[in-house]
């Protein structure tokens, strides 16, 4: 499957390079300035790439179930990044993961740690949270009643399927006691968690639950919500700046 992406600050040598995972119902253009912001900053060239149901990538075509986030990091990372590393020969990659971007970039970095250098999440779940679930209906709300209609600038036709895909998921039985605690503990990669104090689809046991399976530094930042690479984003690229040079990046 083709997959939609895009190079940032690229450079002719890309041995070295920051891939970024977007949230839920994300696409390239709603990271903004963000990732070319943060790939300057650190030098590097970035890949920016819209898993399938999102975006200019293919649309869904089956039904998501409880292990959807897994199957994104263990199937469809890994076949999109396969010729990417032959062709653009790729020897290390920096995981920036927002949201389900972020579960993803720790799903994956467990299972292929090989070139994985360093982990950054923000607004990463772990858990499936009581917050969560009480998050989402009124996200609903706002679909319903035309607040979110901007989605469709970026999704154009999935829009609708991607958006009930999200919101009927986090909220099916099958998915109340989800947990990937166990499933991240061979991470051995450096790992950055970030959240915003006011993120309404989680609380701090997120951070908590990071750190303590992962050995991960974690950051709260205030008055910030479930998009700090928005709300602040030089805080969090001035976190991931001194991160990696702590990490001898």
């Amino acid at each position: 499957m083709a997959l939609n992406y895009k190079w940032v600050n690229k450079t002719n040598d890309t041995k070295r390079v920051v891939l970024f995972l977007h949230e839920a119902l994300g696409s390239i253009g709603q990271w903004k300035d963000f990732p070319e912001l943060l790939c300057k900053e650190l030098d590097l060239p970035g890949i920016v790439y819209e898993r399938q149901g999102h975006g200019r990538s293919p649309a869904l075509t089956e039904k998501r179930r409880a292990d959807y986030l897994h199957k994104y990091a263990w199937d469809e990372l890994p076949s999109f990044l396969e010729p990417l590393i032959s062709t653009s020969e790729i020897e290390e990659i920096i995981l920036v993961g927002h949201s389900d971007g972020g579960t993803i970039a720790l799903l994956y970095a467990a299972k292929f740690p090989e070139k994985i250098k360093a982990i950054i999440t923000m607004a990463a779940h772990v858990i499936n949270e009581s917050e969560t679930i009480a998050g989402i209906q009124p996200a609903v709300d706002a679909y319903l009643s035309g607040k979110l209609n901007g989605l469709r600038k970026y999704h154009g036709d999935k829009t609708e399927t991607l958006f009930y895909a999200w919101a009927d998921i986090w909220r099916d039985p099958a998915f109340k006691n989800w947990d990937i605690t166990q499933d991240i503990k061979s991470i051995c990669a450096p790992v950055l968690a970030i959240q915003g104090s006011d993120d309404q689809y989680g609380t701090i046991e997120q951070l908590e639950l990071i750190a303590t399976n992962t050995n991960a530094e974690t950051t709260l930042i205030e008055d910030c919500g479930h998009h700090p690479h928005l709300e602040k984003s030089n805080t969090c690229i001035e976190l991931i700046r001194n991160f990696m040079l702590s990490n001898g990046s």
